[in-house]
């Protein structure tokens, strides 16, 4: 049974997958023979229920049905083979210490390119638009199901050292609980809101805007690096106005986020030589209105690994400075961004 456990004294979640990991004496395949994301392969995955064509100049949602696979498709979105959380997990609750409830919830998939070796970094504009467009779509969906707390969307990129690319893909993950790093931001703003009526996060955005970890601004959006990162390189990029969902987006807005996206993204695997990152969308529940953040998109850059001052002490150590990292991939996103508008 999958299931979702507390921390004995901490609000850490971890959500427990049986019989998921290697078995004694399993062996790892080194290369697939088939990539089931890729075009063509459409019957490797389960059916998708939002997938995007476009005919001409006309972008068309449609789904697969029963033995009517849709081909030619710009982006796919069907639900995962090997779900983290399901939506019919068994009512079955533990006691503290030994908390746990059932992982329920939705796991979806969103194929990013029919290509196989398109990285995110070389996305184009247009799809990048479309993506967002089509994540705005399903997230909006899944907030109307019963039992979701939150909609949780992240990338996990290609691994280094692997045999094969990893095909562009964004999870959709949904459960039944805000996950605490969230719910942690969301204390921090809704205290500020409450006692000074100010966000927080508007006022990082309004120091860091112009400042020495700026990487990119455009129209409606900033990246820059954290005062306090994580990772070296990492970055965030923030909507300028306070907005608390990526289905606040105005259609501009969307295509602005897409040019920062394909910008920022280029400008890291060229400055870092590295396609690999996590990037997460931390966004305020549309079912808890109660408690709102300025929502925002995290990227971390796999260039370390994490040891015992981090994982057993949640001190983190990096060998590179906010303001250098912002030096290096600011330089290469400006540059990147001018060769996308046509600047020479």
């Amino acid at each position: 049974m999958v299931e979702i456990r507390k921390d004995y004294f901490t609000e850490r979640l971890s959500v427990i997958l049986p019989d998921r990991g290697l078995k004694p004496g399993q062996v790892i395949p080194s290369k697939p023979e088939k990539c089931n994301f890729c075009a063509g392969n459409e019957e490797m995955t389960p059916p998708a229920d939002l997938v995007l064509v476009k005919r001409g100049d006309t972008l068309l949602k449609q789904t697969d049905s029963e033995g009517d696979i849709i081909k030619n498709w710009s982006v796919r979105i069907f639900p995962a083979k090997n779900p983290v959380v399901t939506p019919s997990a068994p009512p079955s609750y533990g006691e503290p210490p030994h908390y746990s409830e059932p992982a329920v919830g939705y796991h979806y998939v969103l194929v990013a390119s029919p290509k196989h070796d398109q990285p995110f970094s070389k996305i184009d504009i247009e799809q990048w638009t479309n993506i967002l467009a089509s994540l705005q779509d399903k997230v909006r969906w899944l907030y109307s199901q019963k039992g979701v707390s939150y909609v949780l969307v992240f990338v996990n990129s290609e691994k280094e050292g692997t045999p094969t690319s990893v095909h562009p893909s964004i999870q959709i993950v949904t459960t039944p609980r805000v996950p605490p790093a969230v719910e942690e931001e969301a204390d921090t703003v809704q205290a500020s809101l409450n006692d000074l009526g100010i966000c927080p996060m508007c006022q990082v955005v309004g120091t860091e805007t112009g400042g020495p970890r700026q990487i990119l601004a455009t129209d409606f959006f900033i990246a820059f690096a954290p005062w306090v990162s994580t990772h070296p390189f990492e970055f965030w990029i923030y909507p300028k106005r306070h907005m608390t969902s990526i289905l606040k987006l105005s259609q501009k807005e969307m295509m602005d986020l897409a040019l920062m996206l394909r910008s920022t993204l280029g400008g890291m695997s060229k400055a870092l030589d590295s396609q690999t990152f996590t990037m997460v969308f931390h966004s305020s529940s549309e079912k808890k209105t109660t408690k709102q953040i300025h929502w925002h998109i995290e990227i971390y850059p796999k260039k370390t690994h994490w040891g015992g001052l981090e994982l057993g002490g949640g001190i983190y150590t990096s060998d590179v400075s906010p303001e250098g990292a912002a030096q290096v991939l600011g330089a290469a996103s400006r540059k990147e961004l001018a060769q996308l508008v046509g600047i020479r």
